[in-house]
């Protein structure tokens, strides 16, 4: 039985180690509190220290700590979302690695290892005591208490603006000590305790924490779920595992494209699961495949598709939500297992042709699969913006800062004539996965692009003979209207130089450009940025995954020109790409697209993109989600009013934001609400892979300002009250230099080393649970700025 000290004591003997008081050395930890060995802090989520944990020590990890500790770029590894992964400890190296020659090991939560041995046998360290458990080894080997100890003693800020000293940069050169050499860690890096370069935790959050560690940071088993949800899984389960070819050939397509989201069962959006494949059938423990990408071959005759509950806590940037209800099995039903076809045998798992949808599933049919992919279009997009990908300037460049995504009606474009197209362009669909993880970029970029051509070239034929025929007219007609029902019809996609975030809807300003997508773009998005893509992967792979999605960036780019006025499509197409490179021109401008067609959408105007922009969005009207957009905010109009002037700024004083500023507004110190200020960064084009601040035009910056986040790492908080809102929206607008920016962020900014920084984060949370309840999550803060 442990003994609860008192708080006082806890800081004394923090002090007392930090001081210099207790160094110890290995030899001297070993002889004191006896050789390390893991062993089980699992105790029953009824007890006492599960009750403690679920009610006391979790809401403080994942108020403080889960948003720094939660990502694969989460610092040393450390993954604080579930007590697996607080047992796995650390280890220093990096998952994202764009020099690596050879692909990494993975290092998957839950998929990779299976216990605290296994981690330590993949080089993980303890950040908890695996000596003999006393009450004071229990705090004197716990990497955590020295960490949340040595942040403590330090105090509060001094300074607005953080020293050098403190290296915030994502590429930094991560220090991961372990217990045996803390001290000297201490000793020096004095200011980086836990939270790092964040406000301490106060002193209930501490003593909890303390307590806890001290106590033997004993961790519940998750209960177990109620008979009402056992049901549900079993069956689905069983919906997921007919036996017939046909029914496995179809769970299969379903799973390689479901397998990140976060799935609930309509009754609990709070439990969440994940679709792994498993080794054992429904009815046995799940025993996960460990595969690299969702078509690997899972080494077993029979792949079984099982529910896993997703022990995890809710992170922002992981969390793609999807509820499999009696709908979603209607939808599912109608599109792949009562329709009358035939699957003649099951494809297999070689890397060519599984890298390869277009082959695998030639037999099930194409109008289904598109519209299979049109009914969860977010999620789809979603997957490849919230998905591996935690960071990457590289891996997102390739997209506009803001820009609206259509989708062409399948109704008029994927009958049979279109499904025998996609069987013969089957090679010319090759992805870059095709190579595995370890790919030689040049040779395999120079063959990819000859295969693009030969497909665009193909594919203009086929539009010219469409078009021929009156089959489809290029019009507004052209398309998916979401049935009239589903808000997937629209979307708007926003890039923060190194992440993105996806909503339904045409969110903000007139966007730059604008991406009209059919099914094998679709369909090659996701196989190749999600399913296809491995952040294990040496850097040939990463390099040919973003070389490869110019391609389909394009694509998209120059089906929605096709809406516009036939002499005006040069002219915004070598607008989007001015000052592109020779090599990109010739690619961009030949005639790959021919279509020597005029739109069918009569203009009236000379702004002849803008008129297009209200045309598409008066026809989705009736399926358009307004939901993120300003005057949908429970804010006073008045205060609405006082923001338009933000929501349609332009222009250079608007380079001196960050990518993603959160807004609290408040009444009296009570939050309000919360809104994103996106900033879009101006481009001449986004063709170049490296350089990216060479083609910035700070003239044609802009803002997008809308409900809730927008976005998964912002960069800063700002607080208003709302009568303030009009001298904010003044400040931010006439700003000419940093020292600007600087002021505004004196008045209205909740800088990283304000001591109210927690208070105002906790109030953004709860807004954010409040407002949209199913798709927030835990927001990462590894992108604060220091500023």
């Amino acid at each position: 039985m442990f003994v609860r000290l008192k708080p006082a004591t806890l800081v004394w003997i923090a002090c007392l180690l930090i001081s210099g008081c207790a160094v110890y050395a290995t030899q001297q930890f070993d002889d004191i509190y006896g050789q390390p060995e893991p062993g089980t802090r699992q105790v029953s989520y009824q007890s006492v220290e599960g009750r403690f944990y679920n009610q006391e020590v979790k809401p403080v990890l994942e108020s403080r700590c889960v948003a720094c500790h939660a990502c694969y770029d989460a610092p040393c590894q450390l993954k604080l979302t579930a007590p697996e992964g607080i047992d796995r400890g650390i280890n220093k190296d990096p998952v994202y690695n764009g020099t690596r020659l050879l692909a990494a090991e993975p290092s998957r939560l839950f998929i990779d290892a299976h216990n605290t041995d296994e981690w330590r046998a993949k080089g993980f360290s303890p950040v908890l005591n695996e000596r003999r458990h006393t009450q004071l080894g229990n705090l004197n080997a716990s990497l955590m208490f020295r960490a949340i100890s040595l942040r403590r003693q330090q105090g509060d800020f001094t300074d607005k603006i953080l020293p050098a000293s403190y290296d915030f940069s994502l590429d930094r050169n991560q220090q991961c000590p372990t217990i045996e050499t803390y001290d000297q860690f201490a000793t020096n890096y004095p200011g980086w305790g836990m939270p790092y370069g964040l406000p301490a935790l106060n002193q209930k959050e501490y003593s909890t924490l303390a307590q806890w560690i001290q106590r033997g940071a004993l961790m519940p088993t998750t209960p177990p779920l109620s008979e009402e949800l056992q049901q549900l899984v079993m069956l689905w389960e069983h919906r997921f595992n007919g036996d017939d070819i046909k029914s496995q050939l179809v769970n299969r397509y379903i799973y390689e494209h479901i397998y990140l989201y976060s799935l609930n069962l309509g009754l609990d959006h709070n439990i969440r699961f994940r679709l792994v494949r498993s080794r054992t059938p429904p009815g046995q423990p799940i025993d996960v495949i460990p595969d690299r990408r969702p078509y690997d071959s899972p080494g077993v005759t029979r792949p079984w598709y099982r529910l896993m509950e997703d022990r995890e806590s809710r992170i922002a940037k992981t969390h793609i939500p999807l509820s499999l209800d009696e709908s979603r099995w209607k939808l599912w039903s109608g599109l792949f297992y009562e329709p009358a076809y035939e699957v003649s045998k099951l494809p297999g798992y070689d890397v060519e042709s599984a890298s390869n949808p277009f082959q695998t599933f030639h037999e099930l049919p194409a109008n289904s699969r598109y519209r299979f992919l049109l009914e969860h279009s977010l999620e789809t997009i979603m997957a490849f913006i919230k998905g591996p990908v935690c960071h990457g300037q590289v891996a997102v460049n390739v997209i506009n800062e803001q820009f609206w995504v259509y989708f062409v009606n399948p109704d008029l474009t994927y009958g049979s004539e279109a499904s025998q197209f996609l069987e013969k362009q089957v090679r010319n669909l090759d992805l870059p996965a095709r190579e595995s993880s370890n790919a030689l970029p040049l040779s395999s970029w120079v063959e990819f692009s000859e295969q693009q051509k030969d497909y665009l070239h193909a594919k203009s034929k086929l539009i010219n003979r469409e078009l021929a025929s009156s089959r489809i007219r290029l019009d507004e007609h052209l398309l998916w209207n979401g049935d009239g029902t589903n808000p997937n019809a629209a979307l708007t996609v926003m890039r923060h130089f190194d992440n993105a975030a996806v909503v339904q809807g045409l969110v903000g300003q007139y966007p730059k450009t604008a991406w009209l997508i059919d099914y094998p773009l679709l369909e090659r998005i996701h196989y190749l940025l999600v399913a296809g893509f491995d952040v294990y992967g040496n850097v040939g792979h990463q390099l040919v995954t973003r070389l490869y999605m110019d391609f389909l960036r394009m694509e998209g780019e120059m089906n929605f020109l096709l809406l516009l006025p036939k002499q005006q499509r040069d002219d915004i197409r070598d607008y989007w790409y001015r000052n592109a490179s020779t090599d990109i021109k010739d690619y961009i401008f030949s005639d790959l697209i021919h279509l020597d067609v005029e739109t069918a959408i009569p203009y009236h105007t000379a702004h002849h993109q803008q008129e297009l922009f209200d045309r598409l969005s008066e026809y989705l009207q009736p399926v358009l989600n307004h939901e993120r957009e300003l005057h949908r905010s429970p804010l006073p109009v008045k205060s609405q009013h006082d923001l338009e002037p933000l929501a349609n700024a332009r222009g250079a004083a608007l380079q001196y934001l960050p990518e993603l500023s959160l807004l609290l507004v408040t009444d009296n110190e009570q939050p309000l609400e919360v809104l994103s200020l996106v900033h879009n960064r101006g481009h001449a084009n986004i063709s170049s892979l490296f350089g990216e601040a060479d083609n910035l035009i700070p003239a044609e910056d802009s803002i997008t300002l809308g409900r809730g986040t927008l976005g998964d790492y912002p960069n800063v908080i700002l607080k208003a009250d709302r009568k303030d809102l009009p001298e904010l929206v003044t400040a931010i607008v006439s700003m000419t230099s940093e020292a600007d920016y600087s002021r505004l962020l004196d008045r209205f900014g909740v800088r990283r080393t304000n001591p109210d920084f927690w208070a105002a984060s906790d109030a953004i949370a709860d807004i954010n649970r409040r407002h949209f309840p199913i798709s927030s999550g835990i927001l990462d803060y590894n992108r604060l700025e220091n500023r």
